[in-house]
């Protein structure tokens, strides 16, 4: 992982990206990629209030920008001597974001994220949520907290929680993991919940009937299934626990983070329509919207 990108938008919120992907540029020695992009749009009102496009206005709005991010630049340059590149780029905000990633070829995207309701919500659809649907590379969002961010950090994921579901796909996110973290041995949470299996409804009709049998093989082919995944894992020298829960996937996820002190999730998602748009909507962006931990998804290539 030689590059790490991080979006501003020129507010002290997105900045609360940049504590967490410093700490990684100088964890790994990678470089450290800011962008802000710039939006044409209608930015002057005529004498009748009528919006346009002024050309003059725009050039001044995109220098404001620039001395911006050499702003922050300068004061990264205070706490790190490693490589900080930016730049202003034009267009869409989150389509560039996710084009300019593979033209860097950076290993991973860093960026806040408000993830809980109201206005904040709707920032997250229109940016922080189309770049994890689109982008190819690893997204990490970070939640702002009430504390202004300090940007000499250490490294903060020595506690990694990991949801799996079976399949090989889900197992995309233990590579990244190791990737981000590089060498050091770590602490992963690998987690498989095993949803209820309902097979009728108790004689009130109301409350679901669960196969205990069935149950019980489901939980035991996650615990092996666990089991072998984290063998190749402790010999590696990290400290691997395995978790087989029984709940709603989501709900079980939030409660094994809050339980353990997870310092981060990882998790893949499957992409953008269909069941694959369902498992997005139903999993991980509702991980997204409840935690305030960071979370890193991967959207890994269909094979």
């Amino acid at each position: 992982m030689k590059t790490i990108l991080v979006p501003l938008d020129g507010s002290p919120f997105g900045e609360y990206a940049l504590p967490t992907a410093l700490a990684m540029a100088r964890h790994l020695s990678a470089t450290l990629h800011l962008i802000h992009v710039h939006e044409m749009v209608a930015n002057t009102l005529s004498p009748a209030g009528t919006p346009f496009f002024d050309p003059d206005v725009d050039l001044a709005l995109c220098n404001h920008e620039q001395a911006y991010l050499a702003s922050v630049a300068e004061r990264i340059a205070s706490v790190w001597d490693g490589p900080v590149e930016h730049s202003v780029l034009r267009g869409v905000v989150a389509d560039v974001i996710c084009s300019h990633a593979h033209e860097v070829d950076a290993g991973m995207i860093v960026l806040s994220t408000h993830g809980r309701g109201g206005l904040a919500r709707a920032w997250l659809g229109s940016v922080a949520d189309r770049v994890i649907r689109q982008s190819q590379m690893p997204t990490l969002a970070i939640h702002p907290t009430d504390t202004p961010p300090q940007l000499d950090q250490p490294f903060p994921f020595t506690h990694i929680l990991i949801p799996l579901d079976g399949t090989p796909l889900a197992e995309h996110a233990i590579g990244v993991v190791l990737e981000m973290c590089g060498p050091h041995p770590i602490h992963l949470d690998l987690v498989r919940v095993v949803e209820p299996i309902v097979h009728g409804f108790t004689l009130s009709g109301i409350e679901p009937s669960i196969d205990v049998d069935a149950q019980e093989r489901a939980w035991q082919q996650a615990t092996l299934y666990l089991d072998d995944l984290a063998h190749p894992l402790r010999e590696q020298g990290h400290v691997v626990m395995t978790y087989a829960p029984v709940g709603h996937l989501a709900n079980a996820i939030l409660e094994r983070a809050e339980m353990d002190g997870v310092a981060l999730i990882a998790m893949t998602t499957h992409g953008r329509r269909g069941m694959a748009r369902m498992f997005m909507g139903s999993v991980a962006d509702k991980v997204l919207r409840s935690t305030t931990l960071p979370l890193l998804i991967y959207r890994p290539p269909v094979e």
